[in-house]
């Protein structure tokens, strides 16, 4: 009987050893490459269970339908971890646990949409721009969002398909706030959009660097990480930080309420920011991360690109995409499909 009774309590130590050494993650489909997962099941001897999603929209709306549904760490975007935060979807983040954030760039430490970090912390970044391919076009007259407006390019402009990238853009080329909640200037963007529809030659997503490399659009609205792959195979492509402002957003990791392992969590943020690791990423998706210290593990070429790293003279001008109410984002659905309906 004794046998039996200690036989019974290791089983249930080592199942509740076994349950403490698992890491459930639901993340962006690309953002952290497999190798990185791997190398931290690896090292720490925790199982990751990683899932993924295509938009903020879906982990959201999964959080909404089910307070925790098991995960651990997830990955909403700007905007979007204001929105969690005011839903009480996020833990607040003890930063004593995670040493390595002191390799955090100054420039990405107090973003608009959580100051402080305290409910997030920033992994992939970037910033919306002008791509020029300068065998076609001088980059030098279009320095501006509303230059992308001249008649001159009918039929010509890639726009990124992205409701609130084209409307920031719209909006910031008649100084307008591309955060905006107020209907009139929504309006107003609406408007703007539409005397750029004959200018507009498609609208694009995830095959942006194809297109730009292969010339089937040569001027237009980009991703700087998009711009910076693209140059690898066509170095004609410049990018531009509009002077009269840009959008800059990111992908953040952040602690859900209700995680299961947050002393997992924790640790596996913490791998994500040692230097040597966040490199990878970096490398990988071809978007800086804020991590300064990552940046000599990188090739001469990526570490010397002012594309895939931002100057801090540009990020002067760079305006952090922020959550609008639910009211507003009706609004700009709305004129959105009449968008689309026109397009």
């Amino acid at each position: 009987m004794r046998k039996l009774v200690t036989f019974i309590f290791l089983l249930i130590t080592l199942s509740a050893f076994a349950n403490d050494n698992i890491l459930n993650i639901y993340l962006w489909s690309s953002d952290i490459p497999d190798t990185v997962v791997q190398q931290f099941e690896k090292e720490t001897h925790i199982k990751v269970n990683y899932s993924t999603y295509d938009s903020n929209e879906t982990l959201y709306a999964k959080f909404l339908a089910s307070d925790n549904p098991g995960y651990d760490v997830i990955e909403p975007s700007s905007y979007y971890v204001k929105r969690m935060r005011n839903k009480g979807m996020l833990m607040k983040i003890d930063k004593s646990q995670i040493p390595n954030l002191k390799y955090l760039s100054d420039s990405i430490k107090h973003p608009d949409y959580d100051p402080n970090l305290d409910y997030s912390i920033p992994s992939i970044w970037g910033v919306t721009g002008i791509f020029v391919n300068k065998k076609f076009y001088d980059p030098a007259k279009y320095q501006t969002w509303s230059s992308l407006f001249n008649p001159a390019l009918h039929d010509n402009v890639l726009v990124i398909d992205d409701i609130r990238e084209v409307f920031s853009a719209a909006l910031i080329s008649i100084g307008l706030s591309p955060n905006t909640s107020n209907p009139a200037e929504i309006k107003a963007g609406y408007k703007r959009i539409l005397a750029w529809l004959p200018n507009i030659k498609l609208f694009a997503g995830d095959a942006i660097p194809t297109i730009i490399t292969d010339e089937d659009a040569n001027i237009g609205m980009a991703w700087n990480g998009d711009v910076f792959l693209a140059q690898s195979d066509n170095p004609d492509l410049i990018f531009i930080y509009p002077q009269d402002g840009f959008v800059a957003w990111s992908d953040n990791l952040a602690i859900p309420k209700g995680a299961k392992h947050v002393s997992n969590a924790y640790k596996f943020i913490n791998f994500l920011e040692r230097p040597d690791i966040n490199a990878q990423i970096i490398e990988n998706e071809g978007y800086p991360t804020g991590n300064d210290a990552a940046k000599k593990y990188l090739p001469a070429d990526m570490q010397n690109s002012t594309v895939l790293f931002p100057p801090d003279d540009a990020m002067k001008r760079a305006i952090w995409q922020d959550d609008i109410d639910d009211k507003a984002l009706a609004t700009y659905e709305h004129y959105w499909e009449l968008v689309k309906l026109k397009a």
